[in-house]
Order: C-alpha cells, then sequence, then structure tokens
C-alpha cells in the first residue's frame, strides 16, 4: 500500500507534464486525460484511506522515506512523505472536489483554444497541493507551498489578454511573496533551534524551546498561513483572483490554496500549544477576517466577489477555531471539509449561471433564473442553505460546533468569541441570501450586452451540472456523517488532541441562538431585497455600504501603509545616490578634471614660456633667501 502514497503526486505531476510539454498533438484529448490524471489520484487516495481504516489507531500514519534530497556535512533535507488521518483528510478533499472541477471544466472551457494548457495549470495546482499536505518536514512543504503559489498566477492570469487578470495574478503572485517569507523565516528559526526542520524532531523537542522563540516561530507561520489563506492583513488578492476562470475560483477556495494556511496552522499544533501568545494573535486575526469578509460580501453585486467575501470570512471562522487550540483544531478541519463541498458548489453554480448569462457577472442584472435554470438553482439553493447553517445541512454541524469552542474559551474571551461568531453567522444568512434573491427570483433585470445582444439564459450541459449535483449531495449529507458519534473529531484526535473547554452555555442553547441569528439575517435580506423590487442600478448606499464595495478600502490602506512609503524610501534612496553618492564620484572627477585643464595650459610648449616660469622661479627663490637673512 504505501507504493501509493507517491502516485497521489505523481498522477496530477505527470499529467501536467504531458499536457504541458507534450505540444498540440494532444489538444484534441487533452482535458480528459487530466481528469484522468486527478481522477487516479483521488482512487489512490481512497483505497490509502480504506486502508488506514482497517487497522488500529496507533497503525494509522504511514511515514515514507523516498531520498535524500540535500546532505551536506551536518544539514540534511530529505523528500518523505507522512500519511496520517490529518494529511488523507486533506489528500480526499483536494484530489474528490479537484476532480469534479476538472470535469466540470470540460464543458465550461470547451470554446478555449488553449484548453490543454488550462488543464496542465489545473494537474500541476493539485499535484503542489498535495506535496504540501503530505511533506513530512516544513522545507518540502515549502516546495508545495511554492508550487501553490505558482499555479495559482497562473491559473489567476489565464486569460492574460485582458489586463484586469494579469494584473490580478501579479497582485496574488506579490501579497503571498509577504507571507512566503514569513514561513521561511519560520524554517530559519526552527533549524537553528531544533537542528531540523523534520516534523517529528520539531514537535517532539519543541518543549527544550524558550516561549518568546515559539511565539516567533508562531507568528512567522501565521504570516505564511495569512498570505495564503486570504486573512487580515494579507486578504486583498482574493477578490481579484475572481479575474480568472471560474473553475479556478472553485479549485482556490474549496480544495487548494485558501485551505492550506488553515493545514499549515493545524499541523504545527505542538509549536502554538505552546505559544499562547502566537494563539492570541491567530484567534484575533481569525475573528476579524470573519466580519471583514462577511462585510464585504454584503455589498458585492459581482456574484463571484460576493462569494469570494464569503470563503474570506469561512476561512476566518477555521483560523479562529485552529487558534483556539485542542477545543478547536479538529472543528476547524471539519468546517474545511464540508465548505469544499459547499463552496465548490456555489462557484460552479455561478459559472454555470453566466455560461447562460453571456458572462455577465452582475447580479442586479439576473433576476428569475430559477424558470430557466433548475438544476442550476436546485445545486446552488442547497449550497446555500448548507453554508448560512440550515438544521441537518453540512453547514450546520460543523460551524455550530467551531461557535461552541469559541463560546467554551471561557471567561470574557470565550463570550466576545463566541458573539462574534453567531453576529458573522447572522450576516452569512443576509448575504448569501442576497445572493439567492438577487440571482434566481424576482423579475429578469438581464440587458443587452455592448453589441446588441440579449442573453438568452439556459442550463449547462450534463458534464457541468453532474459535478454540481455531487457537491449538492457532499453539501446535504457530509456534515452529519462527520457529526454522527462525533466520527471526524475521533478521527484527528490522535493527531490534533482535543479539549472539552469550559463552555458557559450548552449545545443546545448555542444551536437555538445561531438559528435565531440566521432566521434574522434570513429576514433582514428578504426584507430588503425580496419585497421590491431590486434596481438595475446599485444605489450610492452608506458610508460602510462604499466602503464595503471597496472591500473595506483594503488597497488603500496597503497604499497608504506599504506603498507610498516604499515609493518615499525609494525616491529617498534614488535622490542619495544621484546627489550623493553619484554627487561626490562626480565632484571629484570634476576637480580633477578642472585642475588637470588649468595645468595643461602650463605645458604648452614654446621656450619663452618655459624660460619666464624659470625666471619667476629663481627670482622666488631670491626673495626668499634675502627675506631670509634679513630674519
Amino acid at each position: 500500500m504505501n507504493a501509493l502514497i507517491p502516485v497521489l503526486v505523481a498522477a496530477p505531476l505527470a499529467g501536467a507534464a504531458l499536457l504541458l510539454l507534450g505540444g498540440r498533438r494532444l489538444d484534441a484529448f487533452g482535458h480528459w486525460l487530466g481528469v484522468v490524471a486527478s481522477t487516479a489520484s483521488f482512487v489512490a487516495g481512497a483505497v490509502l484511506f480504506f486502508d488506514m481504516l482497517g487497522r488500529s489507531t496507533a497503525d494509522r500514519p504511514v511515514h515514507q522515506h523516498l531520498f535524500s534530497w540535500v546532505p551536506v556535512g551536518g544539514f540534511r533535507a530529505d523528500v518523505g512523505f507522512q500519511l496520517d488521518q490529518l494529511s488523507i483528510t486533506f489528500v480526499l478533499l483536494i484530489t474528490g472536489v479537484g476532480s469534479l472541477i476538472h470535469l466540470y471544466s470540460v464543458g465550461y472551457m470547451a470554446h478555449d483554444e488553449r484548453r490543454r494548457r488550462f488543464f496542465g495549470y489545473l494537474n500541476l495546482f493539485l499535484a503542489a497541493m498535495l506535496l504540501l499536505v503530505l511533506a513530512d518536514n516544513y522545507l518540502l512543504l515549502y516546495v508545495g507551498w511554492e508550487g501553490v503559489g505558482l499555479a495559482s498566477y497562473l491559473l489567476i492570469g489565464f486569460w492574460q489578454h485582458k489586463p484586469s487578470a494579469a494584473t490580478a495574478a501579479k497582485k496574488a503572485f506579490l501579497v503571498n511573496r509577504v507571507g512566503d517569507v514569513g514561513l521561511s523565516i519560520a524554517i530559519m528559526l526552527m533549524f537553528t533551534q531544533f537542528g531540523s526542520f523534520a516534523f517529528g524532531p520539531v514537535f517532539g523537542t519543541a518543549h527544550t524551546a524558550s516561549e518568546g522563540k515559539l511565539t516567533a516561530i508562531g507568528l512567522m507561520l501565521l504570516l505564511a498561513a495569512c498570505g495564503k489563506s486570504a486573512q487580515v492583513p494579507l486578504q486583498s488578492w482574493l477578490g481579484d483572483a475572481m479575474e480568472g476562470p471560474t473553475p479556478v475560483s472553485a479549485l482556490i477556495h474549496a480544495a487548494t490554496m485558501v485551505t492550506a494556511g488553515v493545514y499549515l496552522i493545524t499541523r504545527s499544533a505542538a509549536i502554538f500549544n505552546l505559544a499562547p501568545d502566537a494563539q492570541l494573535v491567530v484567534v484575533c486575526v481569525g475573528a476579524v477576517t470573519l466580519m471583514f469578509g462577511a462585510i464585504v460580501g454584503c455589498a458585492k453585486d459581482d456574484i463571484k466577489k460576493a462569494l469570494a467575501g464569503s470563503t474570506m470570512s469561512q476561512i476566518g471562522y477555521m483560523v479562529l477555531a485552529a487558534g483556539l487550540g485542542p477545543i478547536g483544531y479538529a472543528f476547524a478541519i471539519m468546517h474545511l471539509v464540508t465548505h469544499g463541498f459547499f463552496k465548490a458548489g456555489l462557484f460552479l453554480g455561478a459559472g454555470s449561471v453566466m455560461h447562460g448569462m453571456d458572462d455577465e457577472v452582475n447580479m442586479r442584472h439576473y433576476g428569475g433564473l430559477r424558470k430557466y435554470m433548475p438544476v442550476t438553482f436546485v445545486t446552488f439553493g442547497l449550497g446555500y442553505l448548507a453554508i448560512i447553517g440550515f438544521p441537518g445541512l453540512s453547514g450546520f454541524w460543523s460551524k455550530d460546533r467551531i461557535i461552541e469552542a469559541a463560546f467554551a474559551k471561557g471567561g470574557t474571551e470565550g463570550w466576545i468569541l463566541g458573539g462574534v461568531a453567531l453576529l458573522g453567522a447572522a450576516i452569512t444568512a443576509f448575504y448569501m441570501t442576497r445572493v439567492m434573491i438577487m440571482t434566481f427570483f424576482g423579475e429578469k433585470r438581464w440587458q443587452p450586452n455592448a453589441e446588441g445582444h440579449e442573453p438568452h439564459p439556459h442550463e449547462s450541459p450534463s458534464v457541468m451540472t453532474l459535478p454540481m449535483v455531487v457537491l449538492a449531495i457532499g453539501s446535504v449529507f457530509a456534515g452529519g456523517l462527520f457529526a454522527l458519534n462525533n466520527a471526524f473529531l475521533h478521527w484527528l484526535e490522535p493527531i490534533t488532541g482535543h479539549s472539552e473547554g469550559n463552555a458557559p452555555l450548552g449545545s443546545l442553547t448555542i444551536s437555538g441562538l445561531t438559528l435565531l441569528c440566521v432566521a434574522v439575517g434570513v429576514a433582514w435580506s428578504w426584507a430588503v431585497y425580496g419585497r421590491q423590487p431590486v434596481p438595475a442600478v446599485a444605489p450610492v448606499g452608506s458610508a460602510l455600504t462604499r466602503a464595503a464595495r471597496r472591500d473595506l478600502l483594503q488597497d488603500d490602506f496597503n497604499h497608504a501603509v506599504l506603498v507610498r512609503p516604499g515609493e518615499y524610501l525609494t525616491r529617498g534612496l534614488v535622490y542619495g545616490d544621484t546627489k550623493g553618492l553619484d554627487g561626490f564620484v562626480n565632484g571629484l572627477a570634476a576637480t580633477i578634471g578642472g585642475l588637470s585643464s588649468r595645468m595643461r595650459r602650463m605645458q604648452n610648449g614654446f621656450v619663452r614660456s618655459y624660460a619666464l616660469s624659470m625666471f619667476g622661479g629663481a627670482a622666488v627663490l631670491v626673495a626668499t633667501t634675502l627675506l631670509m637673512r634679513s630674519v
């Protein structure tokens, strides 16, 4: 069975190599090759999962050393995999949801002349993410981490003929580089402190390090997680990333990139458990981002950007839970998996709507689409019910447990975190109901495009709707299966540990409060958007609404705090270089040149000039001698 572990990464990596290097001869069937490669990885993951189920808890983790990567003196970097309950969970999510997105892309990208290359990038994305979650050391994880960044850059900017797409790809790449610096520093600190960056030695000897050193490592890991998972303050790239093809958005938001930060924090539990200050910062980042994304999602008219704000908020829930330590690790991953189902379904549903509406993304130009796109309406609707936490659906089981864990933190901190989580649930219900109403209900509001053609909404082909149906089924049943007898909690507990905490309220009370908040959010949204016609042009709105439309001024903040000071620093350095260093060098050269030109006049080749100089020198010498004698 261990021989199948490398296949998990090798299958999509080989698919990417063939599709990107095979040339045009693969154009006719390259997209199906990409689907086969991702599906093969999923099948291998499923076989390994069932094999793991058949073993005892102690025997489930598997370590596989492949080869020594960099053996230099006392420094040793190995390529090895660690397959345990946490990594296999991510493997199944990445390959399962990823394969469905591959299949959907066959129809969505059917008329794109560069479809083969697109599937090559998708395979590369999966391979990099699988390497990230299977690595048994931080240095190999870093390779997968950077591979994910590269693949996201290629896919977000896939339609590089659009300036907005090219700009969005560069923005995502650069913002993530800031977070990547944090991960590289954390790895260096680990090596200097523990003499290794492999999980086993680092986690096994973490207790020997000072709390200050562990806090520094934890904060650097958090910085890395903020970049990949679009958490405050490195969240600005996520909304712009919607410029890429919709399957890319689904893959980034549901199965790959944004889940990497949550994985990193949870995998590094041994470090964060010994660094309470770093844990507190993780909780604060999650809570702030939870609200940040929810508020942004309320004001977006672009259906994909509204869902992007939702992703930011839901990942904030997961980061908050991970920051709670053993109280919340398992629930963070549980919500990550259920979110993978319903968020992938929502994005693919949005892509289906765009497919039927001539790529229109403005929800104010939709309306009444449930009559024209019944499959999309039902599957999208089930994803909507799951994400708002409708009783019995996946989000109800996973998000409620995070809210309970927030209250279980205890004390004033628990009440604050629990209150923020409840408020986030209400706002989630508001903006997702807004998306449903503006898209599928009311009267039609679509308008002719720039060429004068009016959209003719229609249902997507079966190759696109089939993945949506499968994801909708997961949105309905996955959470309940995980919650049955606390199966998911017991599955991850050997890796993440678990603590019940000190909840001031019972589970039923918290669930009741959560459902009340959800009901308020739904009713509020219906009152605003359902009981009156939706205007085709967005009203001016309040100051908060205008700020939310501009992503709560995050780009303005980055420009003021980072870009503008950077410009001033650059100008200062340039001025110092040109006026200081260059001025000194050029001035010295000019001085020597001027003296040389003047001295050159004395060497004119005329005998009378030389004789006059000799006479003048003799006269000065005689005068000096007479003066000295008189003294």
